[in-house]
């Protein structure tokens, strides 16, 4: 049985981590859990993410409508966006939205986060494309994250910040920190002449071992356009929405295939 008042407890922690890191200043950032089918817990708007207890918090249904709420508090203005997630996306369970510095600056830029520099972002994150601006606590901003859902765990917002989601709060709560952490160092290393990005068989080998984890969640090692075609994955936002590989690129996907295979001994 669902304990509410401990996931509560949870939301504030996170809400707190998010806070302290950085990633949201004053009221800003929201987050949610689902807890049945038709219930989810949130966080207010116009709250501090930094200072809430388990009373601010506040539940509604799938529709985003108010079931409990205590005092004057009334659910994130952003809910709109998290149900959508849900609605679209049966396996999430948590929702974070936040901006965090650096990650907002490539949103805020018009840059996503495709380029492969370290494994550990290649396995977990995949690419963090970034979805079109919509005007907050508007059905703009849902409609710009949708076509993004079915491909990507964590998704800049063009303009505005980022937006995770994951089968629990702690996992989503890590896609945001990761995501985060994968802008600072792609920010950091431009800065130093450019980063040396892996190759494409170093990526594909990458995918293979996210595969062999089994890990949750979309990611382009399993979902890519180009896998599902029987050949390498991208790693890119572009080929991940593309219907078709280029014709031109045929000899090259062979060649990688080839290593690839040859190097997992297959």
């Amino acid at each position: 049985m669902v304990n509410e008042y401990e996931i509560k407890k949870e939301i504030c922690e996170i809400g707190k981590r998010i806070y302290n890191k950085g990633m949201v200043a004053a009221n800003d950032g929201n987050i949610s859990v689902k807890i049945s089918e038709n219930e989810f817990l949130c966080t207010p708007t116009g709250v501090s993410k930094g200072f809430m207890t388990p009373e601010y918090i506040c539940k509604v249904d799938k529709e985003g409508k108010v079931i409990q709420a205590n005092g004057s508090y009334k659910p994130s203005s952003e809910i709109k966006m998290h149900m959508r997630v849900y609605r679209e996306r049966p396996d999430v369970n948590a929702v974070v939205h936040a901006h965090p510095m650096y990650a907002t600056s490539f949103a805020i830029a018009g840059i996503p986060l495709s380029q492969p520099i370290m494994p550990e972002a290649v396995i977990s994150l995949g690419c963090v494309p970034i979805a079109e601006y919509g005007t907050p606590s508007t059905e703009e901003i849902p409609d710009a994250v949708s076509k993004y859902l079915q491909h990507f765990d964590s998704v800049l917002l063009a303009n505005h910040g980022a937006l995770s989601f994951s089968d629990t709060l702690l996992n989503a709560y890590f896609k945001m920190e990761s995501t985060e952490f994968y802008a600072q160092l792609l920010y950091q290393s431009k800065v130093l002449g450019g980063p040396k990005e892996l190759s494409d068989a170093q990526v594909q080998r990458l995918y293979e071992i996210r595969r062999q984890f089994g890990l949750k969640g979309k990611h382009p090692a399993d979902l890519c356009v180009n896998n599902k075609m029987g050949k390498p994955s991208c790693h890119n936002c572009g080929g991940c929405s593309s219907s078709s590989s280029s014709e031109d690129s045929s000899d090259l996907v062979a060649s990688i295939t080839k290593k690839v295979m040859e190097q997992l001994g297959l």
